[in-house]
Parts: structure tokens; sequence; C-alpha cells
């Protein structure tokens, strides 16, 4: 078990120290050494997990995608406006989504390592098909067809929002493309009960890790 343990926080520490080469530099300048100085690790360690740089990237994106502080909502038409919010709050404080965010975005390096953006389409499709099949959304609305067009353009918010502030307006500037966004596609009697104010991925976030902690926290036996 220790030796699991030790096995567990080793590849932690060579997938937050290869993201945080991967988000600085991107793909092509990173390099397997300074990844090894950031980690603390030996190079046998790191090859134990990872054999190449190729792989290391698809780690960070794979852990990418974990990073989704979602709750299971009623309706589902806020589960996914969560989704969207939750990440444009932890994208300025997670160094693991702001190297999938590079590393998704590289042309010449995708093709070696894929990229995080069909998943988050996916999702983003399935949220939104629950949706309709609870009649959330307007008749018009073709979940795949909806989910790519939102996540290209909430991909236009972020590069912006990092181009102008280093995302430290993102959750605004979400909350302002989920405004104009959501009118076109849900119906008038879901679109009264969502929450779309710029502080929601916050408290989604914060929600999410309470309940993680309740989970894992230890269960005494009544006496």
């Amino acid at each position: 078990m220790a030796r699991q343990e030790r096995a567990v926080r080793t590849r932690r520490a060579v997938v937050e120290a290869a993201a945080s080469v991967f988000a600085e530099r991107g793909y092509a300048a990173a390099t397997i050494a300074e990844i090894l100085e950031r980690a603390g690790v030996t190079k046998g360690a790191l090859y134990f997990h990872f054999d190449s740089k190729e792989a290391l990237a698809r780690g960070v994106i794979e852990e990418q995608t974990t990073r989704d502080h979602r709750v299971p909502r009623e309706p589902k038409l806020q589960e996914w406006v969560d989704t969207g919010m939750s990440l444009a709050h932890q994208i300025p404080r997670d160094v693991i989504l702001q190297a999938g965010i590079r590393l998704s975005g590289d042309l010449q390096g995708r093709a070696l390592f894929g990229s995080a953006w069909p998943a988050w389409i996916e999702r983003s499709t399935a949220l939104l098909a629950e949706a309709r099949e609870r009649g959330e959304v307007l008749p018009h609305v073709e979940p795949a067809q909806t989910a790519e067009c939102f996540f290209g353009a909430w991909l236009g918010t972020q590069a912006f929002s990092e181009a102008s502030s280093r995302w430290s307006d993102l959750s605004e500037r979400v909350c302002v493309l989920y405004a104009h966004m959501l009118p076109a596609i849900a119906t008038p009697a879901a679109l009264v009960r969502l929450d779309t104010g710029p502080d929601r991925g916050a408290r989604v976030v914060r929600e999410a890790e309470a309940e993680r902690a309740r989970r894992a926290a230890p269960v005494t036996a009544e006496v």
C-alpha cells in the first residue's frame, strides 16, 4: 500500500511539473530535463509512468478533463452552465488546465498527443441532449451543433481573456457569453431559473470540493 501511494504521489508530481513547463513553454520547447528538475524525481521514476514527452503531454490532457467540478443539477441546462463557469473560475488557478489549453491548441503537436477539445464537446453535447429531453431548450436546438458552436465561442473568450488580462476577468467574460447564448437556446421557463452570475463558478467549485471532502471523511460507527 505504501509503495502504491508513493507511485501515485510521484505520478502526480511529474504531471504537475510537466504541466507547468508545457504551460510556460509549449510542447516543442519543453524538455524532459526541466520537467525532472521541477518534479524532483529521478529519470527512472519519470519513465516508469511516462515513456516519452509525448506520453507526458497525453497525461496532462487526460488529467485536464478530470478538473470538472460540475455538480449534478436539475435542470440540466444549469449543469451545462456550471461546467463552463466552473472551468472559467479554475483556469487562472490551475496549471493543469492552463497546460491543457496550450497543448490542445498546438496544431502540430495535436497529431502526436491529441486534444481535450473532443471530450469537452462530448460532455457538453450529452448535457444539452438531456436538457432537450426535459424540454429545457427550444425545438431548433441540435445538441452536438450547439455544443460545438458554444465551445468555439468559449475558446475565443478564454483566449481573449488570457491575452488581455491573463484570465483575471475570465469569469466575467464567460458570464457575458452565456447571457448572449442562453436566450437563443433556452425556453423562457428554463431561462428564468438559471443562475449565471459571475461568481457562479466559484460557488460550484466550493460546493463540489465540500462534497468530495464529505465523501472522503472516515465514517465513525455509532456507539
